[in-house]
């Protein structure tokens, strides 16, 4: 009888064995930077297996980089198994904003997240190649560029969200680097007011994106972040719009990416 027990067992763990996500940490090479840049890709055991699944596209914050997001939570690949999500989490640099910059021409990161990026991981990670089944999002900085991108790039992405995201950068101009990118603010106004997230949002029409937007009510973000849930609300676009206790950190992250990732596997299923 213990020999039988102990055959099922292993029988079970053997099983539990083989659906296993694998973490990889590539390299994508970028023509438009001319450099490789670390992206690292958690692929669920389907798409080991060769099915193609949807993509969630996780954006890290200032100072930060790509393996920040396994970092906030270690589950990512039992996450990825469980709902059959691809998670593509690319190193966006020390303080890039995910932006092509004007003034630093080497710093072609809106180029990369939603051009080339796009292009390797559906030619090697078993994506489906369809924007219905592509999803951005990101915290802080990271925040600032999934929304950027998914609003300029409505032919690539389908669903977007920010946690804790930048997404109005003009009350902040002397900080995160971003005036190196984009100069300064008090001498340049339109470059500014054309790099801001909350300035993009006339780009919309009520159905074009999925989005999803939350922030934690002591976050420095918190009045930008509100900011956009009313223009969006003025614009009749429908959004979520989450607003919970909380700062900006890790903690906050930690719980916040769940409601994110139900509310893009919902998208996914329903398209």
């Amino acid at each position: 009888m213990k020999r039988a027990f102990s055959t099922i067992c292993i029988f079970f763990l053997a099983l539990l064995g083989l659906q296993a996500a694998q973490v990889d940490t590539l390299l994508v090479h970028s023509e438009s930077m001319n450099k490789d840049i670390k992206v690292l890709a958690i692929r669920p055991d389907k798409a080991l297996k060769g099915e193609q699944c949807p993509v969630i596209y996780l954006l890290h914050g200032c100072t930060d980089n790509h393996e920040k997001w396994l970092k906030v939570r270690p589950d990512l690949p039992e996450i990825a198994d469980r709902e059959g999500i691809i998670f593509v989490c690319p190193d966006g640099g020390y303080d890039s904003w995910y932006w092509d910059s004007p003034i630093v021409k080497e710093y072609c990161y809106e180029t990369f997240i939603s051009k080339e990026l796009i292009a390797y991981t559906d030619a090697n990670l078993s994506s489906i190649p369809d924007r219905s089944k592509r999803a951005i999002t990101g915290l802080s900085m990271g925040g600032h560029g999934a929304m950027w991108n998914a609003i300029r790039h409505q032919d690539v992405f389908g669903a977007a969200g920010s946690t804790s995201g930048g997404l109005d950068i003009r009350p902040f101009p002397n900080n995160w680097g971003m005036k190196k990118y984009i100069g300064e603010r008090d001498e340049n106004f339109d470059v500014w007011n054309n790099h801001t997230v909350i300035n993009q949002l006339d780009r919309l029409k009520d159905g074009d994106l999925a989005i999803i937007i939350d922030c934690g009510v002591s976050d420095f973000f918190y009045g930008v972040n509100k900011a956009v849930h009313e223009r969006l609300l003025q614009l009749k676009i429908g959004h979520d719009f989450i607003a919970r206790p909380g700062g900006h950190n890790n903690t906050y992250w930690n719980n916040s990416i769940d409601y994110q990732i139900k509310f893009f596997k919902k998208y996914f299923d329903k398209e």
